[in-house]
């Protein structure tokens, strides 16, 4: 069977996530659809504030309270995951689906040593003696490159740098070899050297475990040299997506133009960098029609009245946009 034709390790169909603020409900997420297979890397794409974090949270079932999910499935090997029970949920968390914060000191707990936190899964999901899930912890500590993993596993977090809790994280998450990992920024705030190190353990334990990546980023290089498939966000929505390659290279939504134009490589020194003009709108108060049209260099009348549909552009391929055969008609001259 074909990547083509296999089911998805995970698809999300048309998720969409309500947020209850003092001034009413706003929707953030709006019918966001992705999929991604077994050994493969799908990156979700956008500025700050697109509505990637809150995706993935739906995805995995850590909202705020304050936010709910109203529309979509997301189908974990075929099965939606979001009419299961809590119970049942919780017997995911782990060897279904599993997530990397970006915040390592913040998801550690303070007062417990590292090894008590890497051994509980086995504790919980495979009944495992303390003894016995001590060792697992161990092998998962040395496995992710921590040193002298046998001392360390007594410490706590505080006692690691950023980058090692940041692979403790990452030893926790894939501990019980999960189908699919959610990675939400997982180099922020980590030097460029510990990022490229992070980003190379989580390509490894991929690669060995032919797990599912769903990498969070607004890092277009990540993306270019991490991640097989991409889905290009904005305002809430998916703006266009497909093969990595081709979507960087022959951009269909002037939005994923936008990002890649601003990225300085190969400008001489001491000419202007370009940009995107203005900045994303606030979810509660999106332009009509197109949410993009306000910065849009292709914006016409239509787009302030008509919201462009996600069209399939290719094999593989999707744009959010009225006018994306102009727009790749011009990318391809």
């Amino acid at each position: 069977m074909t990547q083509d034709t296999a089911r998805p390790a995970l698809e999300v169909r048309d998720l969409s996530v309500r947020v209850h603020t003092p001034r009413g409900a706003t929707r953030v997420v709006r019918e966001v659809g992705f999929a991604v297979h077994s050994g493969r890397t799908l990156a979700l794409l956008g500025e700050s504030g697109c509505g990637k974090s809150m995706t993935a949270q739906a995805v995995v079932g850590l909202l705020d309270p304050v936010a709910e999910v109203v529309g979509g499935q997301v189908l974990l090997d075929g099965r939606d995951v979001l009419r299961l029970g809590a119970r049942e949920r919780r017997r995911l968390a782990g060897p279904g689906l599993a997530v990397v914060f970006q915040d390592a000191l913040a998801a550690l707990n303070p007062v417990y040593p590292v090894g008590t936190q890497l051994a509980e899964p086995f504790r919980i999901h495979e009944r495992l003696s303390r003894r016995a899930a001590r060792e697992r912890a161990v092998e998962l500590m040395a496995r992710v490159g921590i040193p002298e993993p046998r001392l360390r596993v007594k410490s706590y977090p505080h006692q690691f740098s950023g980058g090692m809790r940041q692979r403790l994280l990452i030893a926790m998450a894939v501990a019980l070899r999960p189908s699919v990992l959610l990675a939400d920024e997982p180099t922020t705030a980590l030097d460029v050297t510990v990022q490229a190190q992070i980003m190379e353990l989580l390509a490894e334990l991929r690669r060995e475990t032919r797990m599912a990546l769903v990498l969070i980023t607004h890092d277009l290089a990540v993306v270019a040299e991490h991640a097989d498939e991409v889905a290009v966000m904005y305002a809430g929505s998916v703006v266009e997506s497909g093969p990595v390659a081709e979507v960087f290279g022959r951009p269909r939504h002037p939005y994923t133009r936008g990002l890649l134009r601003s990225v300085p490589a190969d400008r001489p020194r001491g000419t202007r960098l370009l940009s995107i003009e203005g900045g994303p709108p606030r979810p509660a108060a999106l332009p009509s029609g197109c949410a993009f049209r306000t910065r849009c260099p292709l914006a016409r009348e239509r787009c302030a009245t008509e919201a462009p549909p996600l069209s399939i552009t290719g094999p593989g391929r999707t744009s959010a946009c009225h006018y994306w055969k102009e727009l790749a008609d011009a990318v391809d001259a």
